[in-house]
């Protein structure tokens, strides 16, 4: 164990059969706020991968035989403990990913959501039985558990990403392998910790922090043992996991890009507008797939608009999200907050007009101020690309034919935003947009009860409510001849 402040600490990274193990690397993680080390963790590679592997694969019948009210309770004793430390949680989210200590316990709040919620659906897994209209022979379906799971999350959200796959796995009956981003691996850490806290079986969920993703992910991911696989991540990742997941017709969760078009109809109440902007674009720094990233506003209010979002956007605080009052923290490294200033410049380039923000405020830290671009020329990058940062591109429409399809000119369709007042145009708009998730006159919407997932090349497979957990179940059919 390795000790970070008076309140945590955190295993080695590798969890392998109920035991923390080192390895013979190590990797750094650093705060991006201060770009000083927090710890370092265990650096695992392909044999950690494999014993990984066979340790899910053990255990998995004894987990898939326990009653749903045992992986209940379970779930629920780790709720509690996820709660009773959620500062330890906050602090250590805010230190690893930047965003605000206000923020991050925003996350144990909604994360932990998730195993409360998949405890609770745990019991509630059912098949069916009735007689088949012509042949008169009883048909009966059960749920079984799909078998070992490979979930691979993202830095963004690292532990609302953790709970949303392990929770709904475990619920099933399914052991599980994680791995978390290398740039946010100390939260899922402390999540399997408080599994393991709570009656966790040896070897049903399984951990490994690694900086070599695909020498990894390569022997879990090729295992005919393995059924499952799920990831969030980039558009671009999600297609290598599916060529390869392809080889072994394994079951897969795709959570992948997004490109959320934020449109604002000529009956929108701006004030709702401007604050659903606010919240749809600043959630976590601009840095979730669900943030709006192309703003179409009608030509009518646009100005209006514009002017109103930037005063807000430039009034934000912004510092270490230790500190009180932040409201913007830094991105989450060099690599990102490059990427987002590429996109900016590009769109500079194509005849942008900087509103407020564009700059970074002087070192240490991986700061961006929040940015408004109105004026944004049709090439600019930034219509195409996800931003992943605190940049909010403007641009008008005329008609709400051209508003639809505008906001469907992209090969992804996770989330998309709608502020209007009048019912009519609200639903004639919300009915035609080619995304799996709308906001309509909200700018966050994600919630444990509601299914998550996109469209398009944004993925496959719905995340969190009832649909959840049938992600992780299989249907078996039974033909009765009485």
């Amino acid at each position: 164990m390795t000790t970070v402040t008076e309140q945590t600490t955190y295993p080695s990274g590798i969890f392998i059969a109920g035991t923390w193990l080192d390895a013979d690397e190590s990797f750094d993680v650093v705060d991006p706020a201060t770009e000083e080390t927090i710890t370092t963790v265990a650096d695992a590679g392909p044999d950690h991968a494999r014993a990984a592997m066979d340790a899910a694969s053990e255990a998995a019948e004894a987990w898939a035989a326990t009653t749903p009210r045992e992986r209940s309770e379970l779930l629920r004793s780790t709720f509690d403990l996820v709660i009773q430390r959620r500062d330890a949680f906050a602090r250590t989210m805010t230190r690893e990913m930047g965003k605000p200590l206000a923020e991050s316990y925003g996350e144990v709040t909604y994360g932990a959501e998730f195993v409360r919620w998949f405890s609770e659906e745990a019991v509630r897994v059912a098949g069916r039985y009735g007689t088949a209209p012509v042949s008169g022979q009883r048909i009966l379906t059960m749920k079984m558990p799909v078998g070992p799971v490979y979930a691979i999350t993202p830095w963004n959200f690292p532990l609302a990403m953790a709970t949303r796959k392990l929770a709904p796995a475990l619920a099933a009956g399914c052991t599980a392998i994680i791995k978390p981003a290398h740039e946010t691996p100390l939260t899922t850490l402390l999540f399997v910790q408080a599994l393991q806290d709570a009656g966790l079986p040896d070897g049903v969920v399984n951990c490994l922090t690694s900086t070599h993703s695909a020498e990894v992910t390569e022997p879990i991911i090729t295992d005919p043992r393995l059924r499952k696989v799920t990831f969030t991540g980039s558009t671009a990742v999600g297609k290598i996991l599916l060529r390869q997941a392809a080889d072994q017709v394994l079951r897969t969760s795709m959570e992948l890009g997004g490109n959320a078009p934020f449109l604002v109809l000529p009956s929108a109440d701006l004030d709702k507008a401007v604050q659903g902007a606010l919240d749809a674009k600043m959630r976590n720094i601009g840095e979730a797939c669900t943030a709006a990233n192309r703003f179409y506003v009608h030509a009518d209010v646009a100005e209006e608009f514009t002017r109103r979002l930037g005063e807000r956007m430039g009034a934000l605080k912004i510092g270490n999200g230790l500190e009180e009052g932040t409201q913007v923290g830094p991105l989450v490294s060099s690599k990102q907050l490059a990427k987002v200033r590429e996109l900016l410049d590009d769109a500079l380039a194509n005849g942008a007009r900087t509103v407020v923000g564009g700059t970074s405020p002087e070192g240490p830290g991986y700061f961006l101020a929040p940015t408004v671009l109105a004026d944004v020329g049709p090439q600019a990058r930034v219509w195409t690309e996800e931003i992943f940062g605190p940049v909010a591109p403007i641009t008008t429409f005329e008609t709400l034919d051209d508003a639809i399809s505008l906001a469907n000119s992209t090969e992804y369709g996770l989330m998309s935003y709608v502020f209007a007042e009048n019912l009519s145009e609200a639903l004639y708009v919300v009915e035609r947009l080619e995304s799996g998730m709308v906001g309509l006159n909200s700018g966050v919407i994600s919630d444990p009860a509601a299914p998550f997932g996109g469209v398009k090349q944004s993925g496959l497979g719905r995340e969190g409510s009832h649909e959840g957990i049938e992600e992780f179940l299989e249907t078996k059919y039974v033909g009765i001849r009485l």
